[in-house]
């Protein structure tokens, strides 16, 4: 790490003295690097983009133009606590996203993991928590505290409320608005979003066996299909499926729905 203006930072941008970022990075003209802001090796920031602190950024991203990193929360209890984002490795995030710092009121940290693509307009507020191969289309929007699996897709426009949970695998349709839990594997679309069926052709292009997705859908029958409650549904997967890998993604999507599963 340097703290100094390397090479790849434009004589335009400005970058505070305190901000450490690798001698790979390239920083675009007209762009702003804050106090309190780490920068990995081969990130690419690109012009008129705004980067504050304290934030954490890894390597091999690309940052497009107009986006706004590492902002204060729009959460009116915030009051100016040293809160964090924490950005992982390959991930892209294009032109005029917002993503957000975490609040003390929650784990005070905001957290992308790696390898997703957050298209333009996509806003992330604070204390959300998006796993690795995620894509979130154009304008989708993640209230505060919001948890998204590994590989799930959110469609351009979705909506999704405060303390949902968004499951591995998953995917919502262009213009849902989200206002129970998704769970693992399970495609959901409407406002507000009901379930249809599973993400069948994701899941065959990450290489599910043809087992697996017969499983999968038979655990996806056991919650839709019975008339159960959700407590009676998980009781019943734990019974049937408890010791089959492929479905424990599930079966945890059931566990932790506090403000319960689209139905």
């Amino acid at each position: 790490m340097t703290t100094a203006k390397g090479s790849g930072v434009h004589p335009q941008a400005i970058v505070d003295p305190s901000a450490r970022l690798a001698d790979s990075v390239i920083v675009g003209p007209w762009s702003y690097i804050g106090p309190g802001v780490e920068i990995g090796e081969g990130t690419e920031v690109m012009s008129h983009v705004v980067i504050k602190g304290p934030t954490v950024i890894g390597s091999g991203n690309r940052i497009f133009q107009f986006a706004s990193i590492g902002e204060e929360c729009q959460d009116k209890k915030y009051n100016g606590e040293p809160t964090t984002l924490v950005i992982g490795n390959n991930n892209v995030i294009r032109e005029n996203c917002t993503i957000h710092r975490g609040t003390v009121q929650d784990r005070g940290e905001t957290r992308i993991g790696d390898h997703n693509l957050l298209m333009a307009y996509v806003h992330v507020a604070h204390d959300c928590v998006l796993g690795d191969h995620t894509i979130l289309a154009n304008c989708a929007t993640l209230a505060g505290h919001v948890t998204v699996g590994d590989y799930a897709i959110l469609g351009g426009g979705t909506m999704v409320h405060q303390f949902c949970h968004i499951g591995a695998h998953s995917m919502s349709a262009g213009g849902s608005i989200v206002l129970k839990d998704i769970p693992a594997y399970v495609m959901a679309s409407g406002q507000s979003a009901r379930p249809h069926g599973m993400n069948v052709e994701g899941l065959k292009r990450r290489g599910f066996s043809k087992d697996s997705l017969l499983t999968l859908r038979r655990a996806y029958k056991v919650i839709y299909r019975q008339g159960l409650t959700r407590e009676q549904a998980l009781e019943e997967l734990q019974t049937a499926y408890g010791d089959v890998p492929e479905v424990q993604p599930l079966i945890e999507s059931l566990k932790i729905a506090e403000r319960g599963i689209v139905r």
